[in-house]
């Protein structure tokens, strides 16, 4: 019985941890690399998500982050211009 009991804890982890990787291999993977140019100063950053829209908006907000100071310039940069843009599908799990 008390054998028993020692199994349950690590056979929970077990099941937890192979559902959250084969929920991961189900997940549609989309990359974006993205140059911005705000305030004459040009960066660019390459990011990864689940839709196009969240890995673009990932990769303006990081190729933001050295070209501008504060909520405010950080917001007006995501606002402007991209010099480059492209997405790709990078893999699914089916």
């Amino acid at each position: 019985m008390i054998g028993m009991k020692r199994l349950i804890v690590p056979l929970v982890f077990l099941a937890f941890a192979g559902i959250v990787v084969y929920s991961t291999m189900k997940l549609k993977v989309i990359s974006c690399f993205v140059c911005v140019e705000y305030r004459g100063l040009t960066n660019c950053a390459s990011a990864s998500g689940s839709t196009k829209e969240e890995a673009r908006q990932t990769a303006v907000t990081v190729a933001c982050a050295p070209i501008s100071s504060g909520v405010t310039e950080s917001i007006a940069c995501s606002n402007s211009p991209r010099v480059r843009e492209e997405c790709d599908k990078v893999r699914t799990g089916n």
